[in-house]
């Protein structure tokens, strides 16, 4: 099976995934399918969260997933994974049985977690997206703490570095750098192209929290997440269309 970021990268030029972070709707597939039809022109990939995971269960998301891959589209189960390893691979398991193609998972568990989630997923034909930044104005408090990534580290370094070290060195395939914050982005950029490794920025942010797409492209990143400001929006098809164009002709 060609590896999640081959797939992704068939979307030719698209790079919006949608967040399918529906509020006060009914606990149904239908109206995500419908919405991820009339979209798919316009996005790669959609992303699942809790949102839909408990409410609908594995048979209403296996639909979602399916005709998400009809129509070319790619889906990531965003459930920051973090646990133990055997815990880590029986949810994995249960998410590719439900159709995912790859996982966001919370590096906290640690280098030696990371690689063995990366490698199992790897093994499956999966990928691994995982925390490094986050979007919202109070991540600065954890992601920017200062900490010793190895009890004999002589100085501290911010966590969304440490991260960013583990997710090149486990081999993930991308990492979750918040689009309101482009300086990261900018510096995560630098220090990938630097290693000489591939690994995707995925920014969230956009729209609702105030980023704006075609800008964090140009910051460094390789795909945004956009949910609230296009699911919500009056004509959600033009909402999706304008941040694509935005996107293709590098205009803000």
């Amino acid at each position: 099976m060609r590896t999640f970021n081959a797939r992704l990268s068939d979307a030719s030029g698209r790079r919006v995934i949608l967040a399918c972070d529906y509020t006060g709707r009914p606990p149904a597939a239908s109206p995500v399918i419908r919405d991820v039809r009339r979209l798919s022109a316009y996005i790669c990939a959609i992303k699942i969260n809790y949102h839909l995971l408990l409410p609908l269960g594995a048979r209403q998301v296996s639909s979602i997933t399916d005709a998400a891959h009809g129509l070319g589209l790619q889906t990531i189960a965003d459930i920051k994974l973090n646990d133990i390893g055997n815990t880590n691979d029986i949810a994995t398991e249960i998410l590719w049985d439900m159709g995912f193609d790859a996982v966001i998972a919370n590096p906290i568990m640690g280098l030696d977690g990371l690689r063995n989630l990366v490698r199992s997923a790897h093994r499956r034909g999966r990928g691994v997206i995982t925390l490094c930044h986050m979007s919202a104005p109070e991540a600065r408090a954890s992601y920017e703490m200062r900490a010793h990534p190895t009890p004999r580290s002589r100085s501290p370094r911010r966590m969304y570095e440490i991260f960013l070290d583990w997710a090149l060195d486990s081999g993930a395939d991308g990492v979750i750098v918040g689009a309101t914050f482009p300086g990261v982005i900018r510096e995560c950029s630098g220090r990938i192209r630097k290693s000489g490794r591939r690994l995707l920025i995925v920014s969230p942010g956009v729209g609702a929290q105030g980023a704006d797409a075609a800008d964090t492209i140009r910051a460094g990143s390789d795909y945004v997440i956009a949910g609230r400001s296009i699911i919500q929006a009056d004509d959600v098809t033009r909402a999706a269309r304008s941040m694509h164009q935005s996107i293709s002709s590098g205009k803000t």
